[in-house]
């Protein structure tokens, strides 16, 4: 079977770093985090109030009401972040209805609509009071339903719930589907909704940071310090395309996807280990047929915990050895993205490569004694690159791995 090349030709972005790809860019380049308070969270009796803030869309200017009624917050996230990579990928509505474009989205919760929905029925006691667009909004699926039908996408359209490497996985069976040939385009991502419902059991688990003093060093992958990790999100959308369509529709192609790989650890829920990333990263890498020594940077999971953090790096020195690629996490920007982080950090790592820069880690100042073997930079790194490689990795054990290379038309 002849195999495709698999490409991207479309990015867009919706996240505390900016509202858009210009945006984000910038705030990368400044060494910008999108990290605060949010003092709601402290009334509902959260301990640590931190997240990573963005506003609400205002779907008004874009959907009539029948639309949005079914569209929960990472629903319309998702919604704005489409309509950017769209653009960007040349797409419009006539070729959409003309062509099988299908749809890929990673989400692994929907927490307002289902609460707001039980609350109505508690209070009056009437199951219709609860709204037509209520059981849209609610189930996981909501983001590849809405936006399959607002965009009219009629090749592949399910939901991709691989907890935090939810987006990562939505890419890489993107690139599988594309490479066999089964699809021509895939819109793929990840949507977060960032709300104090979504998250409230984490931090119930005190899993969060809780240096709420300094909102913007709260998130720090890989320092000897790190006390937990900071709850974000918005949505991520990539057009993921054969290079052939690529070339016969004469879209911009920002980058090829040449590698990916997955694991499961296959032990605990929460507790990462090192076998599963080691073998993801493995996977990946091998896929990919370049040599270990070409990848100038990794974009990693990192979240900002004691356990995860250090078995991420310890698994990169088993592959990488004294390679010492540069390693630094986005996350000490956006804090944790969650089911759309996979997806982000590949727009995130893209724009660095056409941007000739390398964001440095935030907030790193000593590793611990694992960390510290890691090359990870300080400050900004004003350099060319063409090869990296994104970890996502998520509860349960699922990991996932995707080796990519920028491409300049």
């Amino acid at each position: 079977m002849y195999m495709k090349r698999v490409v991207i030709t479309g990015m867009g972005i919706y996240s505390c770093l900016g509202l858009n790809k210009e945006e984000v860019r910038q705030s990368l380049f400044d060494g910008k985090s999108g990290i605060s308070i949010d003092p709601v969270r402290k009334e509902f009796g959260f301990q640590s109030a931190l997240t990573g803030v963005l506003p609400d869309v205002d779907l008004k200017e874009f959907l009539d009401r029948k639309s949005r009624i079914s569209i929960p917050q990472q629903g319309a996230y998702a919604y704005v972040a489409t309509l950017e990579a769209l653009k960007q990928s040349g797409i419009d509505e006539s070729f959409l209805h003309d062509n099988e474009v299908g749809i890929l989205y990673g989400n692994d919760s929907s927490a307002v609509p289902v609460i707001t929905g039980v609350d109505i029925v508690r209070e009056r006691r009437n199951t219709a009071l609860i709204g037509s667009g209520n059981i849209f909004q609610s189930m996981n699926s909501t983001v590849t339903m809405n936006l399959s039908c607002l965009f009219n996408l009629r090749g592949i359209n399910f939901t991709i719930s691989g907890a935090c490497a939810s987006g990562s996985h939505a890419v890489g069976l993107a690139y599988l589907l594309v490479k066999q040939g089964l699809q021509n385009i895939v819109v793929c991502g990840g949507a977060q909704e960032v709300n104090p419902y979504a998250v409230g059991s984490f931090d119930g688990l005190s899993a969060f940071s809780k240096r709420e003093d300094e909102p913007t060093k709260a998130s720090r992958p890989f320092d000897s310090k790190r006390d937990g990790l900071v709850p974000s999100g918005g949505a991520a959308t990539l057009i993921v395309e054969s290079y052939d369509s690529a070339i016969k529709r004469g879209a911009p192609i920002l980058g090829e996807i040449i590698g990916y790989g997955f694991s499961s650890n296959g032990e605990h829920l929460s507790v990462p280990n090192i076998d599963g990333p080691y073998r993801s990263l493995k996977m990946a890498i091998e896929q990919s047929g370049v040599n270990q020594d070409d990848i100038a940077y990794i974009n990693a999971h990192a979240t900002s915990t004691h356990v995860g953090d250090r078995n991420e790096a310890a698994a990169l020195l088993k592959v990488f050895g004294s390679l010492r690629p540069y390693v630094a996490s986005t996350k000490s920007y956006t804090g944790h993205e969650m089911w759309m982080a996979g997806a982000s950090e590949i727009v995130y790592s893209l724009l660095m490569a056409h941007g000739g820069f390398i964001a440095p880690n935030l907030n790193y100042e000593e590793g611990d004694d694992i960390t510290s073997q890691l090359n990870i930079p300080t400050s900004r790194i004003d350099t060319d690159f063409d090869l990296f490689l994104s970890n996502s990795f998520g509860f349960g054990g699922t990991n996932s791995s995707l080796v990519i290379k920028k491409i300049t038309n």
